[in-house]
């Protein structure tokens, strides 16, 4: 896949890299990409690296000499990665049974009445699609995903919960996500999955990793 535009290479403090593409729909797939092709060559000054929507961040023990050498390592990785325009990933697809509805999806009713949909037709066009995990963040395991059905992208609530239940299958603006654990959010409320996403005694602690496919299958309570 063809990088869009030629990224830029900026200071992120200093004990990390970050590798920026312009705003466009085809920028996560190409952060992605390139996230994939430094942790497959991954220099050993380099603490981490992590793929957002657009960016990657590569972090290392501060220093000068450590930060140049690893900007060099990166603007020559961009390069190779260039010229050889192929990704060679294996996509992994997560299946996530979900409960749609009810106590599990409180704001399903609302969804479908916003979207000018009934909450089946909801359930069948949420549960149609395939999603991408553009990255992971706002909490351990929350995947942002991508793909969500254009007549299902609504504003995120106005008021937002103090509370939202672990598992809970949420979407707002145009993305879909699941907490992974009981926090505070703005997200519609539309099912429940009892799928862990995050476990800190794990290797890796999280379910889903930047780049995975998911699929929510409709469960009875």
């Amino acid at each position: 896949m063809p990088i869009p535009h030629q990224p830029v290479v900026e200071p992120l403090g200093d004990a990390a890299w970050l590798v920026r593409w312009p705003a466009l729909p085809s920028s996560n797939q190409a952060a992605l990409q390139f996230a994939r092709f430094l942790s497959a060559g991954r220099l050993n000054l380099v603490r981490d690296v992590v793929p957002a929507y657009a960016s990657v961040a590569v972090y290392f023990p501060p220093g000068r000499k450590t930060s140049l050498r690893v900007r060099h390592w990166l603007l020559t990785a961009l390069s190779e990665m260039k010229e050889s325009g192929t990704d060679q990933a294996t996509v992994t697809e997560v299946e996530i049974p979900t409960c749609y509805g009810g106590e599990a999806g409180p704001d399903l009713d609302q969804v479908a009445e916003s979207c000018g949909l009934t909450p089946h037709e909801v359930i069948v066009r949420h549960s149609a699609a395939l999603y991408t995990v553009a990255c992971i963040g706002f909490s351990p395991g929350f995947p942002y995903l991508t793909g969500l059905p254009a007549e299902l992208h609504l504003p995120r609530r106005a008021i937002p919960r103090i509370s939202v239940p672990a598992g809970s299958v949420a979407i707002g603006g145009g993305q879909a996500g699941i907490y992974p654990a009981s926090s505070p959010g703005g997200w519609h409320l539309i099912g429940r999955t009892q799928i862990p996403l995050f476990s800190p005694i794990e290797e890796p602690p999280t379910r889903l990793k930047p780049g995975d496919r998911v699929r929510f299958v409709p469960v009875s309570e």
